[in-house]
């Protein structure tokens, strides 16, 4: 189905026959995502069965591309408006960039110059995004206003409070919920409300982010946007990392909007507070009422940034505050659980430098030869590159072979991570191996790391030994 619907769309546009279709990872959201391609060219394939929703991501995609903005380009659209095409931004999401830093909790200056680099773009996306900008075609509302807060906030109360067995009187709370109302609502610039800014949405292309998923933008205030990146409670941001992010943003907002620094702070910290309630209204919905036990595994993260917030009591609301209080030290909420999912551990190297040894104890797992694979190194032009780069990957791929290899490779690692899971393992390795360690192996182990990721839920970790870098799926 997907093909017959977005297959007329790429061949109309470009003029070329799609020879390829590939469904990606899904997304949070009801659409549905494929990578095309038809000889060297490659588009990203849209499904959506929300004609709104996706009304409104076509008209914001446009409207910021007019503006100079980093969004993908939406190139055609299907004439039921069900289906589009966009430009395609690659693979690398600043969420898995920066992975390392959120499992450790101490970001790389690599990863806080990728998460600088993020946040200084806000200001333009508010502000320059909002010019011209005709907010009636915003879904599923065009502003943020009380009812978005009312629903936020009955989120909490309902899905997470109620779902934690704290008793608490519902009409005292309610006053102190109409106040921070109030509170959140006195100021009304035309900026544009990002809603959903975090490290899932941003695309990093050429060394620089991109924005996607913004369909439930509206006009709002600056404040969402900037609590919502920084205060995301699975990046366990140090205190001066945040301070840092904050810096930065003011930097770059001075362009657009003087502001009192104070002010602005004091401000933000009404809008921490009320993203932390919604964000825990969301776990609490996912966890406690659809069954997904992640989702509960990130509420120890929230409270964490809860606790530091109430440091400085908030004094005008001061139920509320004593029921966060109460929240936050409950130690059935703020156990961290382990994470007992298959961790699968997948190298490339070289064979003249020995294979990697065993780390786990396990003493099991797989090393495949790469060396059957057609060598782009034997050539003097690919010696600069390595298997991340697309000109080793269109040599490795336009030759073929590796794909036939990969094939075969999956079927066995499929089969072993499957035995695994079933049996409660926690550690697998699998090794490619090279002449260089720099090209073949390097392509093999990504492949395979997004293979299992997108085919199970476990953990992956790839290490390039020979180019020296680790990283987190």
């Amino acid at each position: 189905m997907a093909e017959s619907i977005l297959k007329p769309l790429f061949e109309s546009y470009t003029g070329t026959a799609l020879t390829e279709i590939t469904e990606l990872p899904a997304s949070g959201s009801n659409r549905r995502y494929f990578r095309l391609k038809g000889g060297n060219i490659t588009l990203i394939g849209a499904i959506g069965t929300n004609l709104q929703e996706n009304h409104s991501f076509i008209y914001l995609a446009r409207h910021f591309r007019e503006k100079g903005l980093r969004v993908p380009a939406v190139l055609a659209v299907s004439e039921d408006g069900q289906a589009y095409i966009q430009e395609d931004l690659g693979d690398q999401v600043l969420f898995g960039m920066v992975a390392q830093g959120r499992e450790s909790g101490l970001y790389s200056s690599v990863e806080t110059d990728l998460l600088r680099r993020t946040i200084e773009q806000l200001p333009r996306l508010q502000f320059v995004g909002a010019q011209g900008l005709d907010w009636k075609n915003c879904y599923p509302q065009e502003a943020f206003d009380a009812r978005m807060i009312d629903f936020d906030l009955n989120y909490f109360k309902y899905c997470f409070l109620k779902a934690t067995g704290l008793e608490f009187n519902e009409i005292e709370l309610q006053e102190d919920f109409e106040k921070l109302k109030e509170d959140l609502l006195k100021e009304d610039d035309n900026t544009f409300l990002y809603r959903d800014f975090q490290a899932r949405n941003v695309m990093i292309k050429d060394g620089e982010p991109w924005f996607i998923d913004f369909q439930g933008g509206r006009r709002g205030p600056i404040y969402y946007d900037v609590a919502s990146f920084i205060w995301q409670a699975r990046s366990r941001f140090p205190e001066d990392l945040k301070q840092d992010l904050i810096r930065t943003y003011l930097r770059a907002l001075q362009q657009f909007k003087q502001v009192n620094e104070d002010k602005f702070r004091s401000r933000l910290r009404l809008f921490v507070l009320f993203r932390t309630l919604q964000v825990l209204g969301a776990y609490g919905f996912r966890g406690y009422f659809e069954k997904k036990p992640h989702f509960l595994a990130s509420v120890p993260y929230a409270l964490s940034n809860l606790r530091k917030l109430l440091e400085t009591p908030f004094e005008d609301y001061p139920y509320l505050n004593s029921i966060l209080s109460r929240l936050a030290s409950m130690p059935e909420l703020n156990e961290i659980p382990q994470d007992h999912r298959l961790s699968v551990h997948i190298y490339s190297f070289a064979y003249k430098k020995g294979i990697p040894a065993d780390t786990t104890g396990n003493g099991g797992g797989y090393v495949f030869d790469c060396r059957s694979v057609n060598n782009p190194g034997k050539y003097e032009y690919y010696r600069q590159f390595n298997g991340t780069d697309p000109e080793v990957i269109k040599f490795l791929e336009d030759d073929g072979e590796v794909f036939t290899f990969l094939d075969s490779v999956y079927k066995l690692v499929d089969a072993h991570a499957k035995r695994f899971i079933e049996r409660k393992f926690t550690n697998l390795q699998v090794c490619f191996g090279c002449t260089g360690g720099q090209h073949r192996s390097v392509y093999c182990a990504e492949h395979m790391a997004r293979h299992l990721k997108d085919k199970f839920d476990i953990k992956v970790t790839v290490t390039h030994r020979e180019l020296n870098i680790e990283k987190m799926l």
